[in-house]
């Protein structure tokens, strides 16, 4: 029996359902997912369904503290929400970095392969036919790699769909992943400088770190040692609302002492282990390339992206960002486990396509999605070719808001994209 409780003017209700690990398998190991549904108290049931679908790869879906914000405006439109913890994530059958694969890499790697957004899109449908029955449809809204999981959604069964809305996350249909961080990184240059010509003081504080880095043992709180190249993912933060200030307010505080003395300080450190990617979650760092991978090996794209540029010769202090690099599984200590799998999924050639053109093509459901100009981590340029490849898409392109506009400013993007839906 579901489980509900009260909070802030809210019902929230939970839902676990069992699915199998392998969808195309008829027997094996099964996952149970967990999903928290969300409505305002008293209110009469039977609102139409919208299925939120987090970004990541492996990130749960938010817990409800306040009805404000994109849930505020969900509820206030009628809807009631959903929130699925998507597999590996949450209270859905969770990786947990501190526990490591059993097995040998070969069947870790063959695990970790089956949390993509095929998978992911088969666990709704799973979900979607125990909350709405077989006939039941609901609305989507994806963000970032929600939109991705949106997108497949669309591919392969449109007809449970009432419509979707997506929010910086249209992914290219074919292009590879080299693709995708050629053009991440160009964004990321463009936000270097201006990161650069906004904070002087600041950039020389990092130049410094790097150095000192080079010539010290320092240790993240979890015993990972930090080196230049982890210092230079602060870039990651660039991507967002207030990254720019938190970036530049978290390295105000970067050392401690003079002369001599002088150290990273505690506080810095500990703020820069919260901040960074990629750390606390295996299905972030060995899956992040695999999600665009279609029948070709990712064989660490961002890797050779990088090589590419350095090749030319950046001006310092050039960045990394949302960019998973094998040093990653060596520097980390939580991923250390997760080595071996990482590389055989960099290896892997015959990951199954995502999304269906010609389906895409004849599409009738409606779909907005919202592009956002300086997007860091989806490249504005192949959310428009896509949105020019799916019937009937309409694209809001718009450079007010960064890539957690969601977070930032829900309420007023989904009103629009509601708006844009209905119209």
């Amino acid at each position: 029996m579901a489980e509900t409780s009260r909070f802030e003017g809210m019902e929230l209700i939970e839902h676990q359902i069992d699915v199998p690990l392998d969808h195309a398998a008829s027997r094996g190991p099964t996952l149970r997912l967990f999903a928290r549904e969300v409505t305002p108290v008293g209110e009469p049931s039977g609102r139409p369904a919208l299925l939120f679908l987090q970004g990541g790869p492996g990130g749960a879906a938010p817990r409800p503290r306040a009805r404000d914000g994109w849930i505020g405006a969900v509820l206030a439109a009628g809807f009631r929400v959903v929130l699925l913890d998507q597999r590996g994530t949450g209270r859905s059958a969770p990786i947990d970095p501190a526990l490591p694969p059993d097995g040998d890499d070969v069947a870790a790697a063959a695990y970790l392969s089956h949390f993509r957004a095929d998978a992911i899109v088969a666990d709704a449908e799973c979900l979607r036919r125990a909350l709405l029955g077989d006939d039941g449809r609901w609305t989507l809204l994806g963000q970032s790699f929600g939109g991705f999981i949106a997108l497949r959604y669309l591919s392969v069964a449109p007809d449970a769909l009432e419509a979707v809305m997506i929010t910086g996350g249209l992914p290219s249909l074919e292009r590879p992943p080299l693709d995708v961080y050629r053009a991440c990184f160009d964004v990321l240059e463009r936000k270097t400088r201006r990161f650069v010509e906004r904070h002087p003081r600041e950039t020389a504080t990092l130049l410094e770190l790097i150095e000192y880095v080079a010539d010290h043992d320092v240790r993240l709180a979890d015993g990972s040692p930090l080196r230049a190249r982890a210092l230079r993912q602060l870039g990651f933060r660039l991507g967002s609302g207030q990254g720019e200030r938190v970036v530049a307010e978290v390295l105000e505080t970067a050392f401690i002492g003079e002369g001599a003395q002088r150290r990273p300080s505690f506080a810095f450190l500990s703020a820069l282990g919260r901040l960074l990617p990629f750390r606390g979650s295996p299905i972030y760092a060995a899956l992040h390339e695999a999600i665009y991978a279609q029948g070709l090996a990712t064989d660490w794209a961002a890797r050779r992206a990088l090589d590419e540029r350095l090749a030319l010769g950046p001006a310092e202090p050039w960045l990394t960002a949302e960019m998973v690099f094998p040093w990653h599984f060596e520097d980390v200590v939580p991923l250390r486990p997760w080595r071996g799998a990482a590389e055989r999924l960099a290896a892997k050639d015959d990951w199954p396509d995502l999304y269906d053109r010609g389906v895409l093509a004849r599409n009738t459901v409606p779909v907005v999605a919202l592009a956002y100009a300086e997007d860091l981590f989806v490249p504005l340029a192949f959310s428009q070719e896509t949105a020019d490849a799916v019937r009937g898409m309409r694209l809001w392109v718009t450079n007010e808001f960064e890539h957690d506009g969601i977070r930032t400013h829900g309420g007023r993007i989904f009103e629009r994209l509601l708006a844009m839906l209905r119209n």
